[in-house]
């Protein structure tokens, strides 16, 4: 099976978050069928093939999510010259074809490798499979280093920002709008810290020579009970997206400085920073194979799970970003090779 027939055929089943079941079935499958040599380990809908022990003092984990989100697709999976058409197909199944071609023809190296296919990674934090593999699973707990194969257009991205969901609840008191006088517009009372949010201006920081942003946005906002009723309360969402080196304890404490007092704060979702770790004998390594470039990575992904448990990680994959989410996403068949270059050499040639 090529590279591309994988990457067809991972799209062909359906995963979104909550129902990777499927994928995840028939990736065991395949494993079985083309090396039924290699143990394979459940964790819930998340599996751990381990390759090889390895000669090296590195132990190397490469990790991709079987999960996608619910976007719209205007035709089926298919491939029209070098875009290939199917839900997830950059975010991140790309990735995943590449760790199913690993795992059927590891070629050499000295690394040792295991490769975590979990699920649950597009859902709230707390609800990613990832960290029962972590928790559960000694070998990969104990990896020296992980790669998280997100789709970055083959550029190697370092760190990640972390991110934090916080509802806002503003309380007033309902009246009939051709007296508002009478009540207390809760959506009115929203619109002095509304202004202050649209205002606030990027935080640069910078680490290892990476410049992360801290950036606060409004997501959703609700409230209102009828056209002629003034609102006696009013939620919105505020993202607030924090640059390596802070803690949620920290971030938490900007978005209650930033309130003030003006509404209740509640925390509904949050995930930590991770460092660059830009100085890791394996990073220099990935870097000298290949790669399209070395940037932040200004959004949040899993190499801070890891991080959280002493594993050093990167991302690195050939999905590309902008399709990410995206209705009719696509991959770039060229891009996707391109990337198996990348990987294989680096693994190869890793002391």
């Amino acid at each position: 099976m090529t590279l591309v027939e994988r990457l067809l055929e991972l799209c062909s089943i359906p995963s979104p978050t909550g129902q990777e079941a499927a994928l995840s079935d028939a990736i065991a499958a395949q494993i079985g069928r083309e090396r039924p040599d290699l143990a394979i380990r459940r964790h819930g809908s998340s599996l751990v093939i381990p390759i090889r022990a390895g000669a090296s003092t590195h132990h190397v984990v490469l990790a991709g999510h079987l999960d996608t989100v619910r976007s719209e697709q205007d035709g089926p999976v298919r491939l029209e010259g070098d875009q290939l058409f199917g839900c997830g197909a950059s975010d991140m199944k790309s990735g995943l074809a590449m760790m199913l071609e690993i795992a059927s023809r590891p070629g050499p190296g000295q690394l040792g490798l295991t490769l975590v296919f979990y699920a649950g990674e597009e859902g709230p934090y707390a609800g990613n499979e990832l960290e029962r593999v972590l928790c559960d699973d000694e070998l990969v707990r104990g990896a020296s280093f992980a790669v998280c194969l997100e789709p970055s257009d083959n550029e190697l991205q370092l760190g990640c920002a972390g991110t934090l969901h916080a509802r806002l609840t503003f309380e007033g008191r309902s009246a009939h709008s051709a007296r508002p006088w009478q009540g207390d517009n809760a959506i009115h009372k929203a619109s002095a810290l509304l202004a202050e949010i649209a205002a606030i201006e990027p935080r640069w920081t910078e680490i290892d020579g990476l410049r992360f942003a801290t950036v606060t946005s409004v997501t959703m906002a609700s409230g209102g009970m009828g056209r002629n009723v003034v609102p006696p309360r009013f939620e919105m969402n505020v993202n607030h997206r924090f640059a390596p080196g802070t803690t949620i304890a920290q971030a938490t404490a900007a978005i209650e400085s930033l309130v003030a007092g003006r509404a209740q704060v509640e925390i509904v979702d949050a995930a930590p920073s991770a460092l660059p770790h830009r100085d890791h004998p394996l990073v220099q390594s990935l870097c000298e194979c290949g790669v399209k470039g070395v940037s932040a990575k200004q959004a949040w992904t899993d190499v801070a799970r890891f991080s959280q448990h002493g594993v050093p990680a990167v991302n690195f994959g050939p999905g590309v970003q902008a399709q990410a989410h995206q209705r009719n996403e696509w991959a770039s068949v060229r891009q996707l090779e391109e990337g198996m270059g990348v990987l294989r050499k680096w693994l190869s040639c890793c002391p």
